[in-house]
């Protein structure tokens, strides 16, 4: 082996060294995202599942100047935590705009009594939004028309829910394993006109298991 061919293997090791020794550093510089802080005595808070910067500062765009907000951890969501609501209707109102409206799910979280834990309330009284299972999920876009879901009961004959999906709400008609009901229900509803969908449930976060018509 040459001295010039040495030399050329040495070079080509160091700028993968250095390479590597650059992916670290960005790895390692990546900001920990904080664990979201509880609300205080006689506050509610919106925890919005927001998941990147970038949707969070949108979501601080829509709210008022005086809102606090904070971009948190909450389990295993990155959420904007918004704090500062006194009344219970006033932090419900922004959860249901931000939800049917602007397309974000959001949650009223309240300060526990006594020694309890802090319990997460959404929309819904007592149910807390989870990941559906394995299988598929026939969505519907009802584009902030939530009469759009008792159009769907009357069709299927079934209890209708809210869903989020890709950062946006939707009804959810039928979670199912079987693939061909699935997109036999997608047909029938295409064929009825609506806009629907079937995807991975796993993706998609269970709000209400059925749609509550304000």
């Amino acid at each position: 082996m040459t001295r010039e061919t040495i030399q050329f293997i040495l070079q080509i090791f160091s700028i993968a060294l250095a390479a590597l020794a650059g992916v670290f550093d960005s790895v390692y510089a990546q900001p920990i995202t904080p664990q979201c802080q509880p609300p205080q005595n006689g506050e509610y808070i919106l925890l919005v599942l927001s998941r990147i910067r970038k949707n969070h500062e949108q979501i601080q765009r829509i709210l008022p100047n005086s809102a606090k907000t904070d971009f948190c951890q909450y389990l295993e969501d990155t959420v904007t935590r918004v704090g500062g609501f006194r009344g219970i209707n006033d932090a419900k109102d922004w959860a249901r705009y931000l939800d049917q409206v602007v397309g974000y799910s959001a949650f009223v979280v309240q300060s526990p009594p006594s020694s309890q834990p802090t319990t997460i309330q959404p929309t819904t009284p007592g149910y807390t939004p989870q990941r559906l299972g394995d299988g598929y999920a026939v969505l519907v876009d009802y584009f902030n028309q939530p009469e759009v879901a008792s159009r769907l009961e009357q069709l299927l004959g079934v209890n209708v829910g809210l869903v989020s999906y890709a950062q946006r709400p939707y009804l959810l008609t039928v979670h199912t394993t079987s693939e061909t009901q699935a997109n036999s229900i997608l047909r029938r509803l295409s064929a009825e006109g609506f806009w629907v969908m079937v995807v991975d449930s796993r993706r998609v976060t269970l709000l209400k298991r059925k749609v509550v018509r304000f």
